[in-house]
């Protein structure tokens, strides 16, 4: 294990470089993060199909547990139970269109991942950053549990567990706890816990800062201490049921699946579970007595138990839906903890847009009606009333408003215009509109994946790292 300690002190040390001017210290946050002793017990493993490039090249690196799909490198770096999803990878000849110009990419984008620590993380390549369009990259970088990184190019930056940064340009900046930053570019920052800040650069700009108090019941973290909380609790209790579909070759799947649909073959379904038309289920999530209706998703490290989905729903990334019943085209963003209750269950109405990151707990019944925009903390009615609005009325913004914690300024129509934009994107592309000829997309691509593993030196100084390998066409 020396060989592997020596890299982990190397990029700790890079990465506290890259944050020198935050006078920021990520040693004693990591050090109680991650256990070696744990990361040299799991194979990694990699995904072939005939509709994605492949081109893998490992280096001096740790890969334990960790899924890859697409062109990836990976070089002196630590890698633990993460997913590197490059299904949307960018091809030469493509055409990017920015601020009116349209750019022609010259070869093949590639995730690349350098001097960094990833613990499950969820990395998705889907980029818009015109200046690096052929390479998506992540460098000198630790992340912690349950983390997304998605379409956001990084260099030198620390995100604490269940911090999102999404389709945002990150450089030397640090992202709190359970905090969502879709921002366009940012450095040299210091995001608090709980943060939710969606900007779009002389546009609009929506802010959302948690209470510290409420949220350290679902996410606390400090020095010195690992992760602690509900969320954490919730995805530690069911860990188990992973355990076996990781351990076992050949796995049949425990449900009829449409030949329109794909079921990740490391997704953990449990009884009475339905799965409609076109639907796509990711690796790592988790269905329970729950029902997928037609064009419905459930992405990375998602949790849908004893719940009805409608139709056209989007399940992002690290979301989770206990006890609830959701209408068609309800958007559930990253992270958000919906939790309802046997005896006092969750509805949300027709296409309702919850915003990444949202917690509502709830201890009575509550209906959301269709049409809303969602944000926050929410345990009742009253919470309900000071942390949504309809979309409708949304749009009207024009300027400033606050309501509650939440500050909005610039163009409302622009900003729910933009998420449904986004919407319909995630849902084309993950096969939702699918007619059995035309719009195929993630669902029908997905459905015959070869996985292959790959395991690291088994002992002498270099066990746990994994020997220089390429993998290729």
């Amino acid at each position: 294990m020396k060989e592997l300690l020596k890299l982990f002190e190397r990029i700790i040390q890079r990465v506290n470089i890259n944050l020198r001017e935050l006078h920021y210290d990520v040693t004693p946050y990591v050090s109680e993060m991650i256990r070696l002793d744990q990361v040299i017990k799991f194979y990694a493993f990699y995904g072939i199909t005939p509709n994605h490039p492949l081109n893998l090249q490992f280096r001096h690196s740790s890969l334990a547990g960790s899924y890859f799909l697409g062109k990836c490198r990976t070089t002196n770096s630590i890698l633990y139970k993460s997913d590197i999803r490059g299904d949307e990878l960018k091809k030469k000849e493509d055409i990017v269109h920015f601020n009116g110009h349209d750019i022609r990419i010259t070869k093949d984008e590639t995730i690349e991942i350098e001097d960094s620590i990833l613990i499950k993380t969820l990395v998705h390549n889907y980029s818009h950053d015109p200046e690096t369009l052929e390479k998506f990259f992540i460098t000198n970088t630790v992340s912690a549990q349950y983390a997304n990184i998605h379409g956001s190019p990084t260099d030198g930056s620390f995100l604490g567990p269940f911090a999102t940064v999404d389709l945002t340009t990150m450089c030397d900046c640090v992202i709190g706890a359970f905090s969502y930053i879709q921002a366009g570019e940012i450095s040299h920052l210091n995001i608090d816990p709980g943060t939710v800040w969606v900007r779009v650069p002389g546009v609009c700009n929506f802010v959302y800062r948690y209470p510290l108090e409420p949220l350290s019941q679902y996410i606390f973290f400090e020095q010195g201490r690992p992760p602690q909380g509900l969320l954490l609790d919730f995805v530690e209790d069911r860990k188990d049921a992973f355990q076996r579909i990781f351990e076992v070759v050949n796995l049949p799947p425990s449900i009829k699946v449409p030949s329109s649909a794909s079921l990740d073959r490391f997704a953990v379904v449990r009884p009475k579970t339905h799965i409609g038309e076109n639907v796509l289920v990711a690796q790592r999530a988790y269905l329970q007595n729950s029902w997928l209706g037609a064009g419905a998703n459930a992405q990375e490290n998602c949790y849908i138990i004893n719940s009805r989905l409608k139709g056209n729903n989007v399940t992002a990334h690290g979301a989770k839906i206990i006890e609830a019943e959701l209408e068609s085209n309800v958007f559930v963003g990253f992270n958000s903890f919906l939790h309802g209750r046997p005896s006092h269950r969750l509805k949300i109405g027709q296409d309702c847009i919850i915003m990444p990151h949202t917690i509502i707990d709830i201890k009575k019944p509550l209906s959301i009606p269709d049409g809303q925009l969602v944000w926050g903390l929410i345990t009742n009615e009253e919470d309900l009333a000071a942390n949504s609005m309809s979309l409708e009325e949304f749009a009207k913004i024009d300027g400033r408003h606050s309501q509650g914690a939440m500050l909005f300024e610039g163009s409302g129509a622009a900003f729910v215009n933009a998420f449904r934009a986004r919407i319909h994107h995630i849902l084309e592309a993950n096969g939702a509109f699918f007619d059995g000829v035309d719009n195929r997309g993630h669902a029908q691509r997905n459905q015959k994946i070869s996985f292959n593993t790959i395991q690291p030196y088994p002992e002498g100084d270099m066990v746990g790292l994994y020997p220089t390998i390429v993998i290729q066409p």
